[in-house]
């Protein structure tokens, strides 16, 4: 076995990485070759979502085991982040995809059929419970489609959509969410345009108004259920640069298709 040379210490060799180290602290936009490694991020962070739990825990999937159900947690996360690759923006940041938004950017969206087909999306129909179903495509969906267009008026397609924010266990604490938050927030006052989101959280209310994010209604899913699911509709609007401050430089991943 050959001895390393003395030029080259042991401490050198050992932090050397083939991560690359801008992905530590620097957003990035990704395609649909690794919208798979999104998801997983994504599905991990909204493990313990209401929202999520309440499309998989209708009265008629009791027989659907944790496996399963977290398979099928995956699986929609998985047709989700590949729509967006398709037809919005998929960001992260971290070397092992810790934190993920997903936003659909002015003029966009993701429910033509040629997406639905690409992304997947049509396998989820067969997959959900009847129940499932009706609470996916004939409550959710509405929902969120007419609260929007109730809440921003004319500008419900001119807007950013930030549709899920999500940062796994192991990359809390980090300021991953600020910064994939504060790079678009950069690029919607420049065009001098509003952000819209949904928070299925009460904790993460807080954590959205410190960027600017005022509440603007709650919305409830499942009424009629043992524990309904509140969504509060919270909307950033844009906000002036200061005389002297800098532009945040947006890399190339923000190109729209």
């Amino acid at each position: 076995m050959e001895h390393v040379s003395n030029s080259v210490s042991l401490v050198e060799l050992k932090k050397r990485s083939l991560i690359p180290q801008t992905w530590e602290g620097q957003v990035r936009a990704i395609g649909i070759s690794e919208y798979k490694e999104a998801a997983l991020s994504l599905a991990q962070a909204f493990a313990t979502d209401e929202l999520a739990q309440y499309l998989l825990d209708a009265d008629d999937m009791v027989s659907y085991d944790d496996e399963t159900k977290w398979r099928l947690h995956v699986d929609i996360f998985n047709y989700i982040v590949a729509a967006h690759c398709y037809r919005g923006i998929v960001t992260t940041i971290g070397p092992d995809y810790e934190g993920v938004a997903l936003w659909m950017p002015p003029g966009k969206e993701m429910d033509d059929w040629l997406t639905i087909i690409r992304s997947g999306m049509w396998r989820l129909y067969y997959q959900l419970s009847a129940e499932g179903r009706r609470r996916y495509y004939r409550e959710l969906l509405p929902v969120l489609h007419n609260t929007m267009v109730e809440t921003m008026g004319d500008r419900s397609d001119d807007c950013y959509y930030l549709v899920y924010l999500g940062t796994k266990p192991s990359g809390q604490r980090r300021g991953y969410g600020r910064k994939l938050i504060e790079q678009m927030a950069a690029k919607a006052d420049a065009e001098g345009r509003a952000m819209y989101l949904e928070s299925s959280s009460e904790k993460n209310n807080a954590y959205y108004k410190r960027f600017g994010f005022e509440a603007k209604r709650d919305v409830y899913l499942g009424a009629d259920s043992r524990s309904p699911v509140r969504l509060t509709i919270m909307v950033r609007e844009p906000q002036k640069l200061l005389p002297n401050s800098i532009p945040i430089k947006l890399n190339a991943g923000f190109k729209m298709m």
